[in-house]
């Protein structure tokens, strides 16, 4: 009888060659919005099941171009996509994190939140018709506020966001002509301004320019110690951004009556409610020809809904609640296939 030795090194190699070939790795494409928390449950995963999951922070228009595209398990966007669009894709949507999107200044001499700002004043900004800090109108809002005579900068994306939908959403529902100039869109026609790409982009444009604003998800704000602004609300309020204000504009929110769980959070009511917040959505295809591959899809947003409420929340980020996830879940059950047509979850 012949007795077969391998070497220790060798079958060490070979164990884990086969524990990385078992393991599930899965790969998403998007919205820079959720990054920061996509990017920390993908380690928290990790960590508790040795899959991976990587997510390029590529903006939500490329996000979707790139599911479309089947090149990515999932795609994701801060603009929920309409019905038809979903039904002619086959694709599914639902909600994974909230958050706000807020402005941002770099105006020296002023502490972050004094500064106080309405939707019609910004909307003139970004139209170009208020050019000046100490303009009239700015003024008008901040009385006993040292403004100076510096030139705005206006700061927005150059690529397509549903950073940028949520924030022309909002100007567009406050301003009649910044909706028939600009209107509201992941990519727009803007009519000034300096481009950045990303919520990183653009925090660093505002960061770099004397006199800038800009928009960015509040997590980026926090993150890079911005100076922010106070808005006012739908019921004049003016509110500096919080977990709290996010979380009482969603509260509202009717997720089983909407399609593609798509609702928009834009200048909602309520006396507490911040009036620029949004739901980030993921995308996946309807039948999935590679079973294996798209329930882990749903294995990781199914764990990060169960076990990630905690790191977002430290991220600034509103975890959905158990209604809402619970909704999801079902709607998995009863609209994801795998390639022969039978129920992926």
């Amino acid at each position: 009888m012949k007795l077969l030795f391998v070497p220790i090194a060798l079958a060490t190699a070979s164990l884990a060659a086969s524990l990385t070939a078992n393991a599930a790795n899965i790969t998403g494409a998007g919205a820079t919005f959720p990054y920061p928390v996509y990017a920390k449950w993908a380690e928290m995963y990790k960590a508790a099941t040795g899959n991976s999951m990587n997510y390029q922070s590529v903006g939500s228009g490329a996000g979707i171009k790139q599911i479309k595209a089947k090149t990515v398990d999932f795609g994701a966007s801060d603009m929920p996509l309409a019905a038809a669009e979903l039904e002619q894709a086959g694709l599914f949507q639902f909600p994974a994190i909230m958050g706000g999107v807020v402005p941002v200044v770099n105006i020296p001499g002023l502490a972050p939140g004094q500064l106080k700002l309405n939707g019609a004043v910004v909307a003139d900004i970004y139209l170009g018709k208020i050019t000046k800090w100490n303009a009239p109108q700015i003024a008008a809002l901040n009385p006993g506020l040292k403004l100076p005579a510096d030139d705005i900068t206006v700061v927005r994306r150059a690529d397509s966001s549903g950073t940028s939908f949520l924030w022309t959403d909002y100007l567009s529902k406050l301003s009649p002509e910044f909706k028939s100039k600009i209107g509201a869109g992941t990519a727009v026609k803007w009519v000034v301004g300096v481009g950045g790409k990303g919520n990183e982009g653009v925090a660093a444009n505002v960061q770099r320019i004397k006199g800038s604003i800009g928009y960015v998800e509040w997590a980026y704000a926090k993150k890079n110690r911005m100076q922010h602004t106070q808005l006012q609300n739908r019921d004049g309020a003016y509110l500096q951004p919080s977990d709290e204000a996010f979380m009482a504009a969603a509260a509202g929110a009717n997720w089983a009556a909407t399609p593609g769980f798509a609702v928009v959070l834009t200048n909602g009511a309520g006396k507490d409610s911040w009036p620029i917040t949004g739901a980030s959505y993921i995308l996946v295809h309807k039948t999935q020809p590679d079973a294996a591959k798209g329930k882990e899809v749903l294995k990781f947003f199914d764990w990060a809904y169960k076990n990630g409420d905690a790191a977002a929340a430290e991220l600034d980020y509103v975890p959905m609640p158990d209604s809402v996830s619970k909704l999801v879940a079902d709607a998995w059950r009863a609209r994801m296939k795998d390639g022969a047509g039978k129920a992926l979850w």
